[in-house]
């Protein structure tokens, strides 16, 4: 049976040859992450189901991001919290004050998800890596502390939106303009629970940096993920940070979408969005 990207991923995720939209799955999780912001809840949930013990410390990503500098003592006491978490499981991918950051950005500059990777993260933009080939998608405190003590995670697999990329750029416009775009089509909630899986000849072009923008914004249309199946853009990426060898899947001839949206780049100039939603674009 032909599927999406975002159905191929989860198939292999949950030892299913294949899988389809609406279907109930429990995935293997390969990369899971937490901030300054919310890690504190779930590891506080993480001691009340009596789990002891992350699934794996290599999979685990503890960032600093939203309260570092520290505003307060209550601000300086999450980091703490995720830093002694962090000794205590062994976690070595966990990144402080100096080399920290914006933890999106941040996971993609180091590699730290690969191309077909399912990636877990208490944070809603955590949909920014599916520019790197991998479906990603945020959940609560409460789900990451499951995901850190059991390694899986239930998902229902979503339906999937084709976005269709196409045209050049006029002066001033990048890929923020193309998703502001599209979201102004579909509006806030027009992709809810959805992958917009995205593809054209625009998006060959775009290098990653403009291709984490356009997946980073999709939460703010509902969706469950933004993803860009892994190309040649994608293997450089990854060569310049000295990492190959991964399995890229890719969707299938006459796999089955909801729905097919195109936007058109030579249509587009430079635009923002007025309050107070992400949708009322100008």
């Amino acid at each position: 049976m032909p599927m999406t990207l975002a159905e191929k991923i989860l198939a292999r995720k949950s030892g299913r040859s294949a899988v389809a939209a609406g279907d109930l799955l429990t995935c293997r999780v390969d990369k899971v992450l937490a901030t300054d912001i919310t890690a504190p809840l779930s590891i506080a949930v993480f001691r009340r189901m009596g789990a002891e013990r992350v699934f794996d410390p290599k999979a685990c990503i503890l960032i600093n991001d939203h309260f570092v500098p520290a505003k307060d003592i209550r601000s300086a006491q999450f980091s703490r919290t995720m830093r002694l978490f962090a000794e205590e499981q062994g976690i070595e991918a966990y990144f402080e004050v100096g080399r920290a950051g914006i933890c999106h950005t941040l996971v993609a500059e180091k590699g730290l998800v690969a191309p077909g990777e399912l990636y877990i993260g208490a944070d809603s933009h955590t949909c920014t890596a599916g520019a790197l080939g991998a479906f990603a998608t945020g959940v609560g405190s409460t789900d990451l502390a499951a995901v850190w003590a059991l390694g899986e995670i239930w998902l229902r697999v979503p339906e999937s939106i084709k976005v269709i990329l196409k045209g050049r750029f006029n002066p001033w416009v990048t890929s923020k303009d193309v998703i502001m775009k599209l979201i102004g089509n579909l509006g806030v909630d027009g992709g809810r629970y959805k992958a917009l899986e995205f593809c054209g000849p625009l998006l060959e072009t775009l290098p990653m940096h403009q291709r984490l923008t356009l997946c980073n914004m999709t939460v703010e249309a509902g969706a469950k993920a933004g993803m860009i199946p892994a190309d040649h853009v994608t293997r450089e990426f990854y060569g310049n940070l000295g990492l190959d060898g991964f399995e890229i899947p890719a969707p299938d001839e006459g796999a089955r979408y909801c729905r097919t949206v195109t936007v058109d780049a030579g249509e587009l100039e430079p635009l923002v969005a007025e309050p107070f939603a992400p949708d009322r674009i100008k």
